[in-house]
């Protein structure tokens, strides 16, 4: 899959099947789409190329008021791909691009800029300067400018539309189980290990820390974690999420992973941590030794959902490292 950050130069460009959207999470909607729109492709022996927007645009529009964001871009691609796009266009949303008009928009991105040759759209789509492009004025372009233009309505489960919103409020709610429903598989974050301040080495309760590149991310809190990408089978664990009170990250949020029973050097390797059970929401303590006991009883309650029993040795570090996962982790001490 070849991805392009802003419109393809005029010798990467070629005629092809194009879908838009944010494609936020790709859930099941989202690849049902892509699935037609790959169909339709392969029947016209067209590529198969999704534009989509970097940031959302409603971060541009209403920054305080933006959704919170299910995927990293880099989560996004790799969806895209497993879902047999061909090319995908990262474009920059900016006040530019927000201010061509729809004709502006058909002349300079669907025409010349992707040579578009087949269009599918969801049912809500709008383009343009104050949104003023809709299907109809798309139908209307196709027909001058010689390419086809579908539409495909919302993909429904049991009455309930499946859709980006519906996976945030769920992963907001904690129900883990109905976001898997509605993305078609367990929910999960991938990054390349950083270094963290390495308290919990000296501690025995050594973290893998991802930078997180979005301010909101759609899940925060405490949960039970499975780890991909390091053996051959995911590695068990309890996370953290959120925002930590240091000075030195300046309110950048984390993904905070204790493997257990596991302690090697992982740096800048790649990973992919899935998200199991919400243990509880971030909380601020009265003392260390709450917050201690606060974070002993989330190991446990985590080594529990795995069935695994925490060796002797294995306990004591984690009763006598708590304070350091605390600590790194998101919660706070009043």
């Amino acid at each position: 899959m070849k991805v392009f950050r802003g419109l393809p130069n005029a010798e990467s460009r070629a005629p092809c099947a194009l879908t838009i959207g944010n494609f936020d999470g790709v859930h099941r909607g989202h690849q049902s789409l892509l699935a037609r729109a790959r169909a339709a492709a392969d029947a016209r022996g067209l590529p198969l190329c999704v534009m989509t927007f970097e940031p959302h645009p409603r971060e541009f529009f209403t920054p305080d008021k933006a959704p919170t964001r299910i995927a990293l871009l880099r989560d996004k691609l790799e969806s895209l791909r497993r879902n047999g796009v061909d090319r995908v266009v990262v474009e920059h949303f900016n006040a530019h691009f927000a201010g061509q008009s729809p004709q502006e928009f058909v002349e300079n991105v669907l025409w010349h800029g992707l040579h578009t040759r087949w269009l599918l759209v969801g049912d809500d789509f709008r383009f343009g300067a104050r949104r003023a492009g809709d299907f109809a004025y798309l139908q209307e372009a196709g027909r001058r400018y010689g390419f086809d233009v579908e539409q495909m309505g919302s993909v429904s489960e049991g009455g309930i539309r499946i859709s980006s919103s519906a996976v945030r409020q769920a992963l907001a709610d904690g129900d883990l189980e109905h976001a898997r429903r509605l993305l078609g598989h367990g929910y999960a974050i991938s990054g390349h290990v950083i270094h963290g301040r390495k308290l919990g080495r000296d501690l025995g309760f050594p973290t893998l820390n991802l930078r997180i590149s979005h301010k909101r991310p759609a899940v925060s809190g405490i949960f039970v974690v499975q780890v991909h990408g390091i053996a051959e089978h995911p590695l068990p664990g309890v996370a953290s999420i959120g925002v930590r009170p240091t000075i030195e990250d300046a309110g950048r949020v984390l993904l905070e992973v204790h493997l257990f029973d596991f302690n090697e050097s992982l740096y800048g390797k790649l990973v992919r941590v899935e998200f199991m059970k919400k243990l509880r929401d971030e909380a601020r303590f009265d003392s260390l030794d709450e917050l201690t006991a606060a974070i002993a009883k989330d190991s446990a309650d985590a080594r529990a959902f795995f069935g695994l029993t925490a060796p002797g040795a294995a306990a004591a570090a984690e009763a006598s490292g708590g304070r350091d996962f605390a600590t790194s982790a998101t919660d706070r001490i009043r």
